[in-house]
């Protein structure tokens, strides 16, 4: 990112009326009096849901023959490709298959199951300062589901587009949107409705942020989900939707890029 462009908002996200407000009275009353429940439902869904690998396969690598183009994909277990075999079939290897027609794309994915925004940050951090064109984030799930406030978790999604402005001089920010947990099969009422209301309302914070950043796009996960197109856990993407999510991301990039 250039010197000459503009930088307000960009530590300090909070300016957002009404996006990160606390619940109303009521809400509050409502959630306090179902909090033991979903205590007790959260122990089961740790319990119950079957813990699913990440994809096996290579995370770098360089393919492709057009114009030449950096590319890093960082993020939690959706990032790392849990719900599928292979890197092939995941986020990252779907993105590098599309955009090997029109480049030769230097790409590596850095992910991890459990990460929260902040330990994707703190693992960045540590990392070789190489300069990319493109990085692609997603993170945020394990925020909401850790209980951050929406008012916290908006500001760690912040703190980690300054570092990768600094650290990797990037061009061009795409920041996954949250999925549509309050669909998700595996959580049952009334969890996944508070989880998803968390999720929908640090999902539109994060994307009317990023309108007011020159180097950011916010990319919508509005894909249907059920039964038939997520993993076995019902909580992570199966291969059509980490199909559609790698192809909204490459075309996005062709347009930046190309």
């Amino acid at each position: 990112m250039s010197d000459n462009q503009p930088r307000q908002h960009r530590s300090n996200p909070l300016w957002m009326d009404g996006i990160t407000e606390k619940p109303s009275p009521i809400r509050r009353l409502i959630i306090g009096c179902l909090f033991p429940i979903m205590i007790v439902q959260g122990i089961w869904v740790r319990l119950t849901v079957p813990k699913l690998p990440e994809a096996k396969g290579a995370r770098e690598g360089i393919v492709g023959g057009g114009l030449p183009l950096r590319l890093l994909v960082a993020g939690d277990s959706s990032a790392a490709g849990v719900g599928v075999s292979s890197q092939k079939e995941a986020l990252a290897g779907r993105m590098v298959s599309l955009l090997a027609d029109d480049f030769k794309v230097s790409w590596k994915l850095i992910a991890n199951t459990g990460w929260t925004t902040a330990e994707l940050r703190q693992f960045l951090s540590t990392e070789p300062s190489i300069r990319y064109d493109i990085v692609l984030t997603a993170t945020g799930v394990n925020d909401i589901t850790s209980r951050l406030s929406v008012s916290a978790a908006l500001l760690e999604q912040a703190k980690l587009v300054e570092l990768l402005r600094d650290r990797f001089a990037v061009r061009h920010i795409l920041i996954s949107g949250l999925p549509p947990v309050h669909r998700f099969p595996s959580l049952p009422e009334p969890l996944r409705c508070y989880i998803g209301a968390r999720a929908q309302r640090l999902d539109a914070a994060i994307q009317i942020w990023s309108q007011n950043q020159t180097d950011c796009e916010h990319i919508p996960l509005r894909f249907a989900v059920g039964p038939e197109n997520m993993a076995s856990d019902g909580f992570h993407p199966g291969p059509d939707i980490y199909a559609l999510w790698g192809q909204a991301a490459a075309d996005i990039i062709r347009i930046k890029c190309l």
